[in-house]
């Protein structure tokens, strides 16, 4: 059985977003989310709280979610981290992320067993469009859940990478994500929120 959830993007900060994912931000894109970056480290907002969330968003949840990464949001994030050391981002490191041609998508999972998410798949769909992902990463061991010991005892990630080229970043999508035990977790994602 499928378990669906409504995306939900968590801004940590006033800044305008885009109105899509950019995959060729503009010079001026690109200064807007080092800022954002430098404004959430000013606020103490932990770099994480800058990716696009999605699922229920509370700390020590039991629920699937997860957050995606945009070459804006993934800016913003590095910019934090930066700032939180009072340094700067290089050029080289900006050029790095807006050279990636992949967007990355990060699912948390809960199960019982410790390697309850090997070899998990995920698939984006647009209409009636499926697509594949270039590449998918999974923990091979489960961390303990706050459960634990009690069910759902483990927790992991499963990280599906997306070409820019494969999908239309301005319309929604489905993400689903199917681990080897069975079943389906769906996420409704609206590629149009976020930044």
């Amino acid at each position: 059985m499928a378990t669906r959830y409504v995306f939900a993007a968590l801004l940590a900060s006033s800044a305008a977003p885009t109105e899509a994912i950019e995959v060729h931000p503009s010079s001026e894109e690109t200064n807007a989310a080092l800022q954002r970056g430098r404004a959430a480290a000013v606020a103490h907002t932990p770099p994480n709280r800058l990716y696009a969330w999605f699922g229920v968003a509370h700390d020590g949840q039991l629920t699937p979610h997860g957050f995606l990464t945009s070459k804006l949001g993934g800016i913003a994030v590095m910019s934090a981290h930066f700032a939180l050391r009072s340094e700067r981002p290089s050029d080289q490191d900006i050029q790095r992320i807006l050279d990636e041609p992949y967007l990355m998508i990060a699912v948390f999972l809960f199960g019982h067993d410790p390697r309850f998410a090997v070899n998990s798949y995920a698939v984006l769909t647009q209409a009636e469009r499926k697509i594949v992902p270039a590449k998918v990463r999974f923990d091979g061991a489960a961390d303990r859940s706050t459960a634990w010991p009690k069910p759902p005892a483990y927790r992991a990630k499963v990280i599906a990478f997306f070409r820019y080229e494969d999908f239309d970043p301005r319309a929604t999508a489905t993400l689903s994500v199917f681990p080897p035990s069975g079943g389906e977790v769906s996420f409704d994602l609206d590629f149009a929120a976020i930044p």
